[in-house]
């Protein structure tokens, strides 16, 4: 026999599938969301809709943009250097960066890290992609903004294997990152000073 009424108990469910969020923070979100207005609910439940039919990758630099645009803003500026590129794990890197103010290029994400305990593989990242970006652009620089982490270090080092055949110069940020942070997290002064040391590869 159920405590609960099944309505609240569904929507307990569906926020338990969410990544970090467990059981009893599943049951508080829901019954904050009990507790308030209606209108809250209704908000969220349209703009959860929203987020699958109104969200699209960028076909060139595989960030998230509207779904009515072609291609990303930070790729289509006429004032931002295609012959730059900053290769990042996910979209949340971006938005990192581009709050330093400091990066003029455009990005590559990968759409994840190297992590075969996670069963991600080299195939399964947009390194394809990237390498026809390098050559369809003529591409001078990949700056390879991947986390300071065994699985970021990995994604450099097998990224660097593959362009190496490349007429490009391949650079890393500066390792001012402490290990194990992700980019998302790392300060804009930290991130700047990576940015302005970064190095060959």
């Amino acid at each position: 026999m159920s405590l609960l009424p099944k309505a609240f108990e569904e929507v307990v469910d569906s926020l338990n599938k969410i990544a970090g969020v467990g059981p009893r923070t599943a049951e508080r979100y829901a019954y904050y969301l009990l507790k308030s207005s209606p209108l809250t609910s209704k908000k969220l439940a349209t703009s959860l809709e929203k987020l699958h039919s109104e969200i699209k990758v960028c076909p060139k630099t595989f960030t998230l943009i509207d779904a009515d645009k072609e291609v990303s803003q930070l790729y289509s500026d006429p004032g931002r250097d295609k012959q730059v590129v900053a290769v990042v794990a996910e979209p949340f890197d971006v938005v990192a960066i581009e709050k330093t103010g400091l990066f003029k290029g455009t990005y590559h994400v990968l759409g994840g890290l190297i992590s075969p305990i996670d069963g991600i593989e080299p195939e399964h990242l947009r390194t394809k992609e990237l390498v026809a970006r390098v050559k369809e652009d003529q591409v001078k620089e990949i700056i390879l903004a991947t986390n300071a982490s065994v699985e970021g270090e990995t994604t450099s080092i097998y990224l660097q294997n593959i362009l190496k055949e490349l007429p490009v110069k391949v650079t890393r940020l500066a390792r001012g990152l402490p290990i194990g942070v992700d980019l998302e997290y790392a300060d804009q002064i930290t991130l700047s000073r990576a940015f302005e040391g970064r190095q060959e590869f």
